[in-house]
């Protein structure tokens, strides 16, 4: 729009686009605070400093391949207390043991979990891989009916544990249908099996049937012969669909 000038012009003065002071007083949107919020947000890393105090947890595993038990500690860190963006996050972890015959790469195995820890990001892929190891003089069943193919596995399996405390992986549980048929299979084959119970030494656990073979989904030995089919009583898993 033209502005007509109706007095002698005396002086004159160039303002620039961009004022310091104009764009001080002008208050951000809400979007860009929200945003410069976020942006404060720490994130795991590893730069990220370590605290003087940690809180973890300790696991302890007890295999057939040893006399004496391993304990695996994994202390969290949180970032953001106080927040809602209030994180726990796996920093570091530790294993110890009495048996010195796994000394040299249990000590490499902690210190490269730990350099995974505190690169941040999504870690749950540790799981996968520590229970994809297998020993070539063969696995053996944990309490409870589970089979595990090596001691890292089992390592894997208390990171996995953990991980669920913390939050960072979900329970695959059944939903209601699956735990309905679950219950019903198990009632239809304790009523149907007449047998005296037997104890199965290589399970450890009468949680499922003594005769159960293991399951190649979930790995327990809580799959039953059922309706001319495998069924397992653990996860639900079965061929006939």
């Amino acid at each position: 729009m033209a502005i007509k000038i109706e007095k002698k012009i005396v002086g004159y003065s160039v303002v620039k686009e961009e004022e310091p002071d104009a764009v001080a007083a002008v208050p951000a949107p809400a979007s860009e605070q929200e945003k410069a919020g976020e942006d404060n947000v720490i994130q795991m890393h590893e730069k990220v400093a370590r605290p003087e105090m940690l809180v973890g947890s300790t696991y302890k595993i007890k295999t057939p391949l040893s006399e004496h038990s391993l304990y695996v500690t994994i202390n969290d860190i949180i970032l953001n207390a106080g927040t809602e963006h209030e994180l726990r996050r796996p920093f570091e972890i530790f294993i110890n043991s009495k048996n010195m015959d796994h000394f040299q790469w249990i000590v490499a195995l902690t210190r490269i979990i730990s350099a995974v820890f505190r690169k941040g990001g999504d870690v749950t892929f540790l799981v996968d891989e520590l229970h994809s190891v297998f020993d070539p003089r063969g696995g053996y069943f944990k309490k409870g009916g589970k089979f595990m193919p090596s001691l890292v596995a089992e390592i894997g399996e208390a990171i996995d544990s953990h991980l669920r405390f913390i939050g960072m992986l979900k329970d695959d549980e059944l939903d209601e249908h699956q735990q309905k048929l679950v219950d019903q299979k198990r009632k239809e084959f304790e009523k149907a099996s007449k047998a005296a119970e037997a104890t199965d030494s290589s399970a450890g656990s009468g949680e499922f049937p003594a005769g159960a073979q293991l399951c190649n989904k979930c790995q327990t030995k809580a799959a039953i012969q059922m309706d001319g089919c495998m069924t397992c009583l653990n996860c639900g898993d079965s061929k006939c669909g």
